[in-house]
């Protein structure tokens, strides 16, 4: 059996860089890209870690940022307030590629960054943020909440809603193949990106 030929990052670190970004930037437009929900690892208020997954909505390689949104009123934008530190990580199969990124998240509720995220969020997302009670409430029984329909959740929802903005500050590579694994990691100072390999 005839092996595929491998990919033209493989031995090249600068390419493996500029695929890690390919494919975050098709994991923020392709909902069945394995990089669409990557979970995300925050420090908890009470010090012990959480782990949730979130939508990737943008991947920006010129700023090394990412965006993913979430309801002010939810533990996540808590932890994200008081500490600032987190991390994302994603598993494609079908790419055979793992990602990592450590950074600092800011939570974006009343400005431009906001107000553009939620413009060009679609109807159905917008729902969720409208719901009531907000995320993590206890409730008496699974269907004790409510929620907006899709023309009142434009208004109802916006003041719960948040961008969060990933600066990413250290991102990992690992990509899978029998013939032998490549893993790299960089790491960002002020003069910009360092990288080096990594054993798998």
């Amino acid at each position: 059996m005839t092996r595929p030929p491998l990919p033209a990052f493989y031995d090249d670190r600068d390419a493996s860089f500029a695929e890690l970004w390919r494919l975050l930037a098709e994991g923020a437009a392709l909902g069945r890209s394995g990089f669409h929900l990557p979970a995300l690892a925050t420090l908890g208020t009470d010090r012990a870690p959480r782990l949730r997954t979130v939508v990737l909505r943008e991947a920006d390689p010129e700023t090394g940022t990412l965006r993913f949104h979430c309801d002010r009123r939810s533990d996540k934008a808590a932890e994200i307030a008081v500490n600032p530190a987190c991390a994302l990580m994603a598993y494609d199969a079908a790419a055979k590629t793992q990602i990592r990124v450590e950074g600092h998240a800011t939570l974006h509720t009343d400005d431009a960054v906001a107000e553009a995220a939620w413009t060009g969020s679609r109807a159905m997302s917008r729902v969720c943020y409208g719901a009531e009670p907000g995320p993590g409430t206890t409730l008496p029984a699974g269907d004790a909440y409510t929620m907006p329909d899709e023309t009142a959740a434009a208004t109802v929802g916006r003041p719960h809603f948040a961008a969060v903005l990933l600066r990413a500050e250290r991102l990992e590579f690992l990509y899978l193949d029998r013939r032998g694994h490549r893993r790299a990691a960089w790491s960002r100072d002020a003069s910009g990106w360092c990288g080096t390999w990594l054993a798998p």
